[in-house]
């Protein structure tokens, strides 16, 4: 057996690109759906069990749902309540916020109608309640006695009861003056002393919220153009990079040898120190600069690509929407699960609340796997749908005869043949990212309260593990380009690349080191023509809190699309970096073993 219950393979690797193609890591996908089925049991069992009907329509504080016939629960008095009528949350204390647990500490009621109008004795509590039938204190209390009932300081709202509108969908009469919630916004949004600065920020906002978008759109365009013109320019950046490294080297050397004379510092000292780092990495320059010209031809020849397949520019847009559809189903669900599970009586308010017991707690945890697991399965769908179509761009000699939708035929592929593949890769990081994610959480829940001792020790399990997910990331991006030429299993691909890339560890180094520096460059580019765009369109001459903050909204918006569309060439890169080195290895240009443009791009130099 293989690692990870992959069949056996042979120790040669056999790379037949687009040839026969079969089933990879089946055992994985069937895991992966049962899974799924395993998330889609949990909304269904929040739905089942009332755990969505409450959030939507609210629940009082005695268990009972809104707007409807409800059963009794054991023990706790005032449930099983008939609220057909009642279709309203109403909080006694509406602005008594819980910043630490996130929620409001009052009695919930349900009513048949939000307070209109401000009601500031019981007298207009009392009026409410016989003219519009909706009263506002405990059940048990008759709403033409409010005003002399000794209750009332308990059971009734605080005073003044402010107006209140209902939420469009889930019927809380929430206070239409958010003034009541000063405190809970004081903590949150700290750097305000006053109103005055937040409401000048957000109307500044909303007075530019069309240049805002035009400014977005500008950042989305200056990325998809930056993309295909990169070829042209790569050269020149890449070049001017090795100058200024060698420029850099030559004169740090020169400003310390002159320093040392004037401070007497021991020459040889100097020279083991500063000189000879310099004079190595001055070597490895004029050693590497053949692999500087494949970075070159590699993203001349990805420039290319994306003009034979513009359509892999859109792939940011369906993974963006892929996971906001996903992570709006995970949070909904996330909610219905905060309101389901067993009533149970709060001994120290009286109140009653939803909360999972016994193996029920477990389905968060479930959940939350979930988010992560799946989360990767899409990204990592994404690396596979651009390794099809690049591995097919680039193992089709003549380009006349490209299907006519390579990104579709490879996005059908990977349905087809390599889902459990990309099951298997994403659930790795999985394994990896969760570990991280717990030691970031006790990090933060232990700060300021563990020794230097076990604070260095958390940052340093915490650093390698980001580090073994990146290096995992990488890997696994390779093993799907290696399944997508050669229709093997995770485990095999996984391995036959890592043996491509440590047979040209130089080349991957050059290519990382060099093409990540210019893709960096690429989104300083975008990040600074946006800003500058902005600084015109809005007018700097105002008041700043009227354009600064419009202003890093769309810096962070500019600087998110060009990491989104760069992270897609970058990707692209790779996987031409790895078709070329298994062209380079198996294929001579002899007759039936032809190799591609990439080699005559990069000229001699695979010969070096």
């Amino acid at each position: 057996m293989g690692c990870c219950g992959s069949a056996e393979v042979s120790d040669a690797p056999q790379w037949k690109p687009l040839e026969d193609r079969s089933c990879t890591d089946l055992p994985w996908f069937l895991l992966f759906t049962l899974f799924l089925v395993g998330m889609c049991g949990i909304c269904g069992f929040t739905i089942m069990t009332g755990g969505a009907a409450r959030l939507v329509f609210g629940y009082d504080s005695y268990g009972n749902t809104c707007g409807q016939r409800n059963e009794p629960i054991e023990g706790v008095r005032l449930s099983g309540l008939d609220h057909t009528d009642r279709k309203f949350v109403f909080f006694l204390d509406p602005c008594n916020i819980d910043i630490i647990q996130r929620k409001i500490k009052s009695m919930a009621l349900c009513v048949s109608q939000c307070p209109t109008e401000e009601l500031a004795t019981y007298h207009d509590l009392k009026r409410f309640a016989m003219i519009n039938g909706s009263e506002l204190c405990s059940y048990e209390l008759p709403g033409h006695k409010y005003p002399q009932l000794p209750e009332r300081f308990e059971k009734c709202p605080k005073l003044p009861v402010p107006e209140s509108k209902a939420l469009p969908v889930f019927n809380r009469c929430t206070p239409v003056d958010i003034s009541c919630y000063a405190k809970f916004a004081e903590a949150v949004v700290t750097f305000v002393s006053d109103n005055s600065m937040l409401n000048r920020l957000i109307a500044g906002v909303a007075a530019s919220k069309e240049i805002i978008v035009g400014l977005c759109l500008l950042a989305l365009v200056l990325s998809m153009i930056l993309m295909v013109i990169i070829r042209y320019i790569s050269a020149v950046l890449v070049w001017i990079l090795t100058a200024l490294v060698v420029l850099g080297s030559l004169g740090g050397t020169s400003v310390l040898w002159w320093l040392s004379r004037l401070v007497l510092f021991p020459v040889l000292v100097l020279i083991s120190i500063f000189v000879l780092p310099q004079g190595i990495l001055l070597l490895l320059m004029l050693f590497m600069r053949k692999r500087v010209a494949l970075t070159i031809a590699l993203f001349h020849v990805a420039g290319k690509v994306f003009i034979h397949l513009p359509l892999l520019a859109l792939q940011p847009f369906y993974t963006f929407l892929a996971l906001s559809l996903f992570w709006v189903y995970w949070i909904m669900v996330l909610l219905f699960l905060g309101t389901t599970g067993n009533p149970e009586k709060n001994e120290d308010t009286g109140l009653v609340e939803f909360r999972l017991t016994g193996a029920l707690q477990y389905m968060t945890w479930y959940h939350a796997v979930g988010l992560i697991w799946i989360s990767e399965f899409i990204l990592a769908c994404q690396q596979m749908t651009v390794a099809g179509a690049v591995v097919t761009y680039y193992f089709t000699r003549d380009k006349t005869k490209l299907p006519v939708t390579p990104i579709l035929s490879s996005v059908l592929r990977l349905v087809r043949y390599h889902l459990g593949t990309v099951a298997k890769g994403s659930f790795i990081i999985t394994l990896v990212k969760i570990p991280r994610l717990i030691l970031m959480y006790i990090h933060n829940q232990l700060k300021g309260k563990e020794n230097a001792c076990a604070r260095c020790m958390l940052k340093t399990c915490i650093c390698c593990l980001w580090c073994l997910e990146k290096c995992l990331n990488y890997l696994n991006q390779n093993a799907y380009a290696a399944t997508a030429i050669n229709s093997t299993n995770f485990c095999t691909s996984a391995r036959d690349a890592f043996m491509i890339l440590v047979e040209n560890a130089l080349r991957v180094a050059t290519i990382n080191t060099v093409g990540d520096f210019v893709l960096f460059l690429g989104k300083i580019l975008i990040v600074t023509c946006t800003a500058f765009a902005g600084v015109l369109a809005l007018n700097y001459q105002r008041d700043y809190t009227e354009w600064v903050l419009p202003l890093i909204i769309v810096c962070l918006f500019a600087f998110l699309v060009a990491h989104c569309f760069l992270s897609i060439f970058e990707i692209v890169v790779d996987v031409l970096f790895l078709c070329f080195a298994i062209d380079t290895k198996y294929n001579n240009g002899t007759p039936g073993r032809e190799n591609s443009l990439l080699l005559s791009a990069v000229g001699s130099e695979h010969h070096k």
